[in-house]
């Protein structure tokens, strides 16, 4: 069963190169046919499923949450930035996920695994 499991497994490099293009995807929906069409909400939704993903096949070893006071004062509400351990290209994150949507998306062990991690920055 581990076998079948790792082929289904996507490398952290290849998850971040798809949540940033579909990230891209969805704030170009939005501009062109707005926040509420369908092709916005239906990509947004991507990108979400896409970090859950990251998160739950390689934290908290390779990328956790952690809160970003900046994002969160810019857009109004709570927002986790998926930090990266290591760059991948020139990127340190994997975009923003609203606290709310986590906390639909993810359990409350979840959440606390993939949070506990303290940042190192140096």
């Amino acid at each position: 069963m581990d076998k079948i499991e790792h082929l289904f497994q996507a490398s952290v490099e290849q998850l971040v190169r798809e949540i940033v293009a579909v990230n891209h995807a969805w704030k170009a929906a939005r501009k062109l046919f707005g926040d509420d069409s369908p092709l916005s909400t239906s990509t947004r939704d991507l990108k979400t499923c896409l970090q859950v993903r990251l998160l739950r096949e390689h934290a908290p070893d390779q990328v956790y949450l952690v809160k970003d006071s900046v994002e969160s004062n810019q857009v109004g509400e709570e927002i986790y930035s998926l930090q990266l351990r290591e760059k991948i290209g020139d990127r340190l994150y994997a975009e923003h996920l609203p606290v709310r949507v986590a906390k639909e998306f993810l359990t409350e062990q979840e959440l606390h695994k993939f949070t506990k991690q303290s940042i190192n920055i140096n």
